[in-house]
């Protein structure tokens, strides 16, 4: 499987979505994780994502419906997005 739209859940428009800001494989993906390649799509996109657009992408990296990581790791991946924006505003603060 080397096409991002053969991934559960992912389709010809999160394929070219994730193309547009550079991740053109599911290697690629695999190595960013969700969340960064999440991260990435809100600074880059034309489309601004949803959250279930993250649980998406977590789902076809674990082979698991997106309702299901809602669910599931919806608080999880919400404390990681956070973690994300706090060390980006400390990093910006350093320059």
């Amino acid at each position: 499987m080397s096409r991002l739209r053969d991934l559960q859940g992912l389709g010809p428009k999160s394929e070219a979505l994730l193309i547009e800001v550079g991740i053109t494989t599911v290697e690629e993906l695999r190595a960013l994780g969700a969340v960064r390649a999440f991260i990435r799509l809100k600074k880059e996109s034309r489309v601004n994502p949803s959250l279930n657009f993250l649980y998406a992408l977590v789902g076809a990296l674990e082979g698991e419906s997106w309702l299901k990581i809602a669910k599931s790791e919806k608080t999880r991946l919400l404390m990681e997005l956070d973690d994300y924006k706090e060390l980006e505003a400390i990093l910006k603060l350093e320059e």
